[in-house]
């Protein structure tokens, strides 16, 4: 009696639930085509090596950055990466800790500007009338000096100090994020979701904070991002000037303002003019990046690149 050959059954396909749900959560997961692009890595991976290195910096650093105990003005060595200034302080130490004080300080101070201008610019826009009039010529005040005159004088009114250096800055910044919030709320006041959400008994500042304030937020986020070099630059020139840090802190900018009274030793302020650079550039490829995800005609044409 002869048998049929065995055929090993085909393996059954998995539910088409579950394969669905599979692949939401790989979309899920997937970064975002603008989050790939090359110099959006690049920005990503720069700010979380200075955010580890603002975290660990005590840990990090080879030495104390107030610390006098070495050679005045060593050159950079296996001793000593970037070399000593002129008070024999590690350099190297010295930058490490300095990321303690620009990367916060910069990031509390556009939060803080945002958060103004975006008050003053959604009220204007909404309220319209006197309001509006009265808001946006302040905010006109602010633009018709130089961002950095301004700071400086605000600075040199208040006082050579770290902390009013950072309201320095704040008050050149928001009326930016007042001038666009403003726009946006225009915009947005009369399209029909608002309209309906009126007419059915929200009050204007429910309108303007439920409906409204999701819709704008992408466009001041972006604005954000960027200005976060912009605030980098200030904060470290004011610092640069004598306006900002005081010494001995471990800042940024004054660390390049002694570089330039001992220009022949370039490692003093060769190395914090890098840190600043490299964050600088970091921020603005994260703006970009931000600004490509979050625009819908900019992120279809990542997308089909």
């Amino acid at each position: 009696m002869s048998g049929a050959p065995v055929v090993p059954a085909a393996p059954s396909a998995p539910p088409a639930g579950l394969a669905d749900g599979v692949l939401a959560r790989r979309r899920r997961l997937r970064m975002p085509p603008a989050w790939r692009q090359p110099l959006a890595v690049t920005g990503l991976a720069l700010v979380g090596a200075w955010v580890v290195v603002a975290i660990f910096a005590p840990l990090i650093g080879p030495d104390n950055p107030l610390a006098q105990n070495f050679g005045i003005l060593s050159a950079p060595s296996s001793a000593h990466w970037f070399g000593t200034d002129e008070l024999g302080r590690d350099v190297l130490s010295r930058v490490l800790a300095g990321a303690r004080v620009t990367l916060p300080l910069s990031v509390l101070l556009v939060i803080i500007a945002m958060l103004i201008g975006a008050a003053i610019g959604g009220i204007a826009g909404f309220l319209g009338g006197w309001a509006d009039v009265t808001l946006m010529r302040l905010a006109d005040l602010f633009f018709a000096f130089p961002g950095i005159i301004l700071a400086l004088a605000v600075a040199a009114a208040l006082g050579p100090q770290l902390r009013n250096a950072v309201i320095a800055v704040v008050a050149v910044s928001w009326p930016s994020y007042a001038r666009l919030v403003r726009s946006l709320v225009l915009a947005a006041r009369t399209a029909p979701y608002v309209v309906a959400s009126r007419m059915l008994g929200a009050s204007g500042w429910r309108v303007l904070l439920t409906d409204i304030r999701p819709n704008v937020a992408g466009p001041v986020l972006v604005l954000a991002a960027l200005d976060l070099g912009n605030a980098v630059l200030l904060l470290s020139g004011l610092s640069f000037l004598g306006l900002g840090a005081q010494p001995p802190t471990a800042e940024w900018g004054a660390m390049v303002a002694e570089g330039t009274q001992n220009f022949n030793d370039w490692w003093v302020g060769v190395f914090p003019g890098l840190a600043i650079l490299t964050v600088v550039l970091a921020f603005n490829f994260i703006g970009d990046a931000l600004r490509d995800a979050l625009d819908p005609r900019t992120a279809r044409t990542v997308r089909l690149s």
